[in-house]
């Protein structure tokens, strides 16, 4: 059994996942402060919070991925620099590779699809603005005439 890092992200998906993350060195650290986590910890944090759906400040210390305030503000770091694109394709195309990818189960966001219900519609289209402020037996009965 390997470490928790090894656990979560095997040593062959991190190889396809390291050149992905951009480095810093030294000098662009912000300070003199405590050194950067390391990328693959801080990576495997971010993947157990949302394989897991917990709460940042929940991410448990003792796991070794950094804290969820580190693993958080580097989320926010890559995805800056366009790093996550990239990166579900890698993912996803690894987890096919490996037989993995369960696309019943998949989740779709808003940055990875276009809203295909925005804009002008014809009269009678349920749109999320028609139904703000009713009461939700009113939203049942007009998800049921669409």
């Amino acid at each position: 059994m390997g470490t928790m890092f090894e656990d979560l992200i095997d040593d062959d998906f991190w190889a396809l996942v390291e050149p992905l993350i951009p480095t810093r060195s030294v000098s662009e650290r912000r300070g003199a402060g405590r050194p950067r986590a390391p990328d693959r910890a801080v990576f495997c944090g971010i993947v157990f919070v949302l394989r897991s759906g917990i709460s940042w400040p929940l991410l448990p210390k003792n796991l070794g991925y950094g804290t969820g305030q580190i693993c958080c503000r580097r989320l926010v770091e890559w995805q800056e620099e366009g790093v996550w694109p990239s990166l579900q394709r890698v993912l996803v195309d690894e987890l096919q590779r490996r037989g993995n990818a369960d696309v019943a189960n998949a989740i779709v966001d808003s940055l990875s699809v276009r809203a295909v219900l925005s804009g002008n519609k014809s009269p009678g289209t349920l749109r999320a603005g028609n139904l703000a402020g009713k009461t939700s037996a009113d939203r049942k009965r007009a998800a049921l005439r669409v």
